[in-house]
């Protein structure tokens, strides 16, 4: 194989409890480079947990992580470094109050990168335009809806240029005009060749930008399969049925 035939990312046989509890049970899953995974799944079954494994928020008890050809749950990557590397959308947005959205996108790359202030202000410009909320550059966070917020916080992500994308259900606490103007600015992303990992329930979105689905229940992912075969039903009765009662 190729090294542009490896996947980026690989996770291969993941546990994960808290406690007692078995949060995630044998998990393995690949992702190349240029692909949206889309995982889903009934509430509890894991996949925020699988998430956060991948960028070592929330390290896996047991398995392999690999991330471009770096074994990472052996720590051949420093932590810090794979953060670097893989950005990450969480539901809540995260940004900083006291800070503009411009400022929120220009802290990590000034802090972490050393770039200059005139050069992040460009760069946080650039990203703004790019999510579509440029003219908001200079506002706080509450000065701005929910929406326009986890918008910041994508461009902000992509201030790192990451070479993966992680999303933990960004549009969960949005209403529906607001789910409609993230997803959009997440379809293209993905249309450019994004690598991302999305956990979410909007099944439009997945139609749309995924290549693979993978669909988990109780710590396990049951089904795997190409967009179009997930829709056309190629899975298992029990994917069927969630996706029949998401749908409706």
């Amino acid at each position: 194989m190729s090294q542009s035939q490896k996947p980026l990312l690989e996770m291969i046989g993941i546990d994960k409890a808290f406690g007692r509890q078995s949060v995630l049970k044998n998990c393995s899953l690949e992702v190349h480079r240029g692909e949206t995974v889309v995982l889903i799944g009934p509430s509890g079954s894991g996949k925020s947990t699988l998430l956060r494994c991948v960028n070592m928020l929330s390290p896996a008890d047991s398995g392999d992580v690999f991330f471009a050809g770096k074994h990472i749950s052996r720590g051949e990557v420093p932590v810090h470094k794979l953060r670097q590397r893989i950005g990450m959308v969480f539901q809540n947005y995260e940004l900083f109050s006291h800070l503009t959205a411009a400022e929120n996108i220009m802290l990590a790359p000034m802090t972490v990168l050393g770039m200059n202030r005139i050069e992040a202000r460009k760069l946080a410009d650039h990203l703004l335009a790019k999510v579509r909320i440029n003219e908001r550059a200079d506002h706080f966070p509450d000065e701005l809806s929910g929406g326009q917020q986890q918008r910041v916080a994508i461009a902000r992500a992509l201030a790192m240029k990451p070479e993966l994308m992680l999303y933990d259900e960004p549009t969960s606490a949005l209403d529906p005009e607001m789910i409609r103007e993230v997803l959009e600015v997440m379809a293209e992303l993905s249309a450019e060749g994004m690598t991302s990992m999305v956990v979410t329930h909007e099944m439009g979105f997945a139609r749309r930008a995924a290549n693979q689905i993978l669909f988990m229940e109780e710590g396990e992912i049951i089904d795997r399969a190409s967009t179009r075969h997930f829709f056309d039903g190629n899975v298992s009765e029990r994917a069927r049925r969630f996706l029949t009662q998401i749908l409706h």
